[in-house]
């Protein structure tokens, strides 16, 4: 499991496509927080990296499903997925190693946004005038939130052999989870609404960007990343 986990940190890491999708997020996220008008921390006049948190998942709907397309989509359509299957690892173990080697790279992208908080603290009138916990509270949101799309991206490249089709549905499946049921919340369905609400991500990221690190809202985060990881399971152990 441990050679198969690190292959597949350095078939990312190891040619330039890892690194390009993630120059791009951290130039996305920089043109955000600091040049674009509407959002600039330097225009608005504040401490506050609100713009990272809100725009981040944005960018996290297209860059996971990117990173994770070929998971298992290309070992399927190489054939080398008949070949991983008669290895001494169980299926259980395969999906478990690609998804881990799939949070080191979300780590690894989310990991240079603390320079923000450095600078921004830096910038505070008084210095460090900026609600660290808030912050801090809202980065860990974003790493689970990053842990659940790359649940959800290894999902949609297990049910395909086709890398494009795989980044389509995990595209549909992270905006559904994130955006979409916050929406319906949104049209007032009355029970409905607290139903959606309650199973949206971006309630629960809301939650954890109060500063206060609720349990109820990362045992929902870790419950969806299981679900998707046990689908994944479930239907790569069928083929």
């Amino acid at each position: 499991m441990k050679s198969l986990f690190l292959k597949e940190v350095n078939s990312f890491l190891g040619n330039l496509l890892g690194y390009l999708i993630i120059s791009i997020f951290l130039v996305a996220l920089g043109l955000v927080v600091w040049v674009f008008p509407e959002t600039s921390i330097l225009n608005y006049g504040y401490a506050d990296l609100e713009a990272l948190f809100v725009y981040t998942p944005y960018v996290f709907t297209f860059l996971i499903p990117a990173l994770s397309m070929r998971s298992l989509a290309e070992e399927k359509r190489s054939g080398n997925w008949e070949i991983l299957k008669t290895s001494p690892l169980s299926v259980t173990q395969i999906i478990i190693a690609k998804y881990l080697a799939l949070l080191v790279l979300v780590v690894l992208a989310v990991f240079p946004t603390l320079l923000y908080f450095l600078t921004v603290y830096q910038l505070g009138d008084p210095v460090g005038n900026l609600d660290q916990a808030g912050f801090f509270g809202s980065w860990i949101g974003l790493l689970m939130i990053g842990a659940v799309f790359s649940s959800v991206g290894l999902f949609a490249s297990s049910i395909t052999s086709q890398q494009v089709l795989a980044f389509v549905l995990g595209v549909f499946f992270c905006f559904v989870l994130y955006f979409g049921f916050t929406a319906l919340a949104d049209l007032q369905l009355g029970s409905w609404s607290y139903f959606f609400e309650e199973i949206s991500l971006s309630y629960h990221f809301t939650n954890l960007g109060r500063g206060v690190l609720d349990s109820s809202d990362l045992f929902f985060m870790l419950a969806v990343i299981w679900l998707f990881l046990g689908l994944s399971i479930l239907i790569s152990d069928r083929e």
